[in-house]
């Protein structure tokens, strides 16, 4: 599928090559894998609730475990259905804002992309599902496989780990029912607002692959593209930063909850994903650079530093109040002063 900005048909088949098929563990050992995160998925909506005090009721019908073939149709569904309003503006002309190159060469991109994710992401909560989707919690079988080999740890516990991280981003829009229509509402209208002249398209693709290209001399890809930006669009990239750090750091501190009586190779398994996260390796680290990735990392650290901080104040059901409302969302400001945002809401221990 093209529609005239992107070509989705090249994308995923650019995706497809590049991500592969992960470990070859055999059909007995596939199977397996497949049961054990599904009774994971179980498990983890009754432990993220006692942790959380958030009610989001049970994840059967929305847990797929998927391979990096169907990531791979998941994910690009959900770009061409976040970017559609901004590609058809795009393609208004009647050839498409980029031309038919562009339009390969940008599918060839996001493709890419999305190959070099599809071999490294264990879990995900998909929000921007296709019209007529209902949002789903995808888990990734071969990549689970392949990183608890490379980690040498215990494939039960290291398979629930992950399924109470990506349970509590269910969690999360699942029991906070304005936080997903809301967080679309926010991309949609910023992309609505975008002014996008033809000529203008163009420029800023080039100006992206130069980013991009950047990247490889170790220029973080995000604060290369932000000087494209204009003041407005920062603002917005702020707010919407200071809100996925917020998501990311309540996943980690409801990780740290986790005890041995739920996974009893927990402080082994803590160990190792930290020094996965922190200490990259080999084409690893390029692909982080590539992507981006330090800055989502720093979105781990900023938003886990928050809720531990409001947590160790005024307690879980004081923090909870940041999911009373829009305006009860952290600003990026409050992000690095938690006190403020306490102040500001009233939270009480």
């Amino acid at each position: 599928m093209s529609n005239g900005a992107i070509d989705w048909t090249l994308a995923r088949t650019v995706a497809h090559r590049v991500g592969g098929k992960g470990p070859t563990i055999g059909r007995e050992g596939a199977q397996q894998a497949v049961e054990e995160l599904r009774v994971g998925a179980e498990t983890a909506v009754h432990v993220v609730h006692d942790i959380t005090g958030l009610d989001a009721g049970t994840a059967n019908s929305s847990v797929r475990v998927v391979d990096r073939s169907r990531w791979v149709d998941a994910n690009a569904a959900a770009f061409a259905t976040v970017l559609e309003p901004l590609t058809r503006r795009m393609g208004r002309d009647g050839t498409g804002a980029t031309g038919a190159i562009g339009s390969r060469v940008a599918g060839a991109e996001i493709g890419a992309a999305l190959g070099f994710l599809s071999a490294r992401v264990l879990g995900q909560y998909e929000l921007f599902t296709a019209p007529g989707s209902e949002p789903q919690l995808l888990l990734v079988a071969p990549n689970v496989v392949d990183v608890e080999q490379r980690l040498g740890v215990r494939p039960s516990d290291f398979r629930l780990w992950v399924c109470l991280h990506e349970e509590t981003h269910r969690v999360q829009f699942t029991a906070v029912e304005w936080l997903g229509p809301w967080l679309r509402e926010q991309i949609g209208s910023t992309l609505d607002d975008l002014s996008l002249e033809p000529r203008e398209m163009g420029r800023r693709l080039r100006q992206i692959v130069a980013a991009v290209l950047g990247a490889l001399r170790g220029v973080d890809v995000v604060k290369a593209l932000e000087q494209f930006m204009s003041e407005e669009e920062r603002d917005v990239l702020d707010r919407l930063t200071a809100v996925m750090s917020l998501l990311e750091g309540h996943a980690d501190v409801v990780m740290d909850e986790v005890d041995s009586g739920v996974i009893p190779t927990v402080d082994v398994l803590r160990k190792r994903m930290n020094e996965r996260r922190t200490n990259p390796k080999g084409t690893e680290a390029l692909v982080r650079r590539l992507l981006g990735m330090e800055a989502k990392l720093a979105q781990y650290r900023d938003g886990a530093n928050f809720v531990r901080a409001v947590v160790g104040e005024v307690g879980m059901t004081g923090f909870n109040r940041v999911w009373e409302s829009p305006d009860a969302l952290p600003s990026r400001e409050e992000l690095h002063a938690p006190q403020k945002w306490v102040a500001r809401v009233g939270a009480q221990a």
